[in-house]
């Protein structure tokens, strides 16, 4: 998953990179909101960490702009230094998922990612999983499209095709695709990346007859939409 954190404090930054990097997860540290909000219309994330207390706009004021930029909800955790029940409740109501009080307490801060992933659909697949015609066997790195298995996918590939349809009708940015499959880092191109999405829509066959098409969104990534499959008894020849 990949996760942005906004803090004005270096040692409280830190301490989020190193829970969300024992998590497995890429982190994105940011020191002011502005900072933040100016990538937000060409990147993506699948979870927000952000201060209250900024030293440019507020931390609910970075909320509500992330809310009113996103298409999807993504889940937000407020952590701060404020502790009084009315800055919690101002901060739930508007718009953080969860409220955590500044501490060095790294197991409830892993634990409220983690809830905070699992409400919003962001969990790690660890069996099997269907999409319409299309079936995921995520111990093998299989797939399968009706009762054919799809052979010619290699691992990357697959590992592609798991995270678009993990994110089924959610625009995903370049950057996220490829710290998603190769992680925070890797020397991989766009153009590579057009490859790779290239192979994978041709062999699982992701146009809307299929039920699914993928697509390009000029100058920011891909998306995975859910179409209205075609039935096979209007196709020519069929009975």
């Amino acid at each position: 998953m990949r996760i942005a954190a906004v803090d004005d404090d270096p040692a409280q930054l830190d301490l989020i990179r190193a829970v969300v990097a024992s998590m497995g997860h890429d982190c994105h540290l940011f020191p002011d909101g502005m900072t933040l909000l100016r990538v937000l219309p060409r990147e993506t994330f699948d979870l927000f960490i952000v201060d209250w207390e900024l030293p440019d706009v507020s931390g609910p004021q970075v909320i509500r702009a992330i809310r009113n930029m996103s298409m999807t909800p993504m889940p937000i955790l407020m952590m701060t230094n404020r502790s009084d029940e009315r800055d919690i409740v101002e901060g739930l109501n508007g718009g953080a998922d969860d409220y955590m009080v500044k501490s060095n307490r790294v197991a409830e801060l892993r634990a409220r990612l983690m809830a905070l992933l699992r409400r919003g659909g962001h969990a790690p697949a660890t069996k099997d999983v269907v999409w319409g015609r299309y079936r995921f066997q995520v111990q093998e790195r299989t797939v399968w499209k009706d009762d054919a298995e799809i052979t010619t996918l290699t691992h990357k590939e697959f590992d592609l095709a798991l995270l678009l349809f993990r994110n089924v009708g959610r625009l995903l940015s370049r950057g996220h695709l490829i710290e998603g499959v190769w992680g925070i880092g890797a020397d991989i191109s766009s153009r590579s990346l057009d490859v790779y999405t290239s192979h994978v829509r041709s062999k699982l066959g992701l146009r809307a007859p299929s039920g699914y098409r993928l697509v390009s969104v000029y100058n920011h990534g891909y998306r995975l939409e859910e179409t209205s499959p075609v039935s096979s008894a209007g196709l020519p020849g069929t009975p």
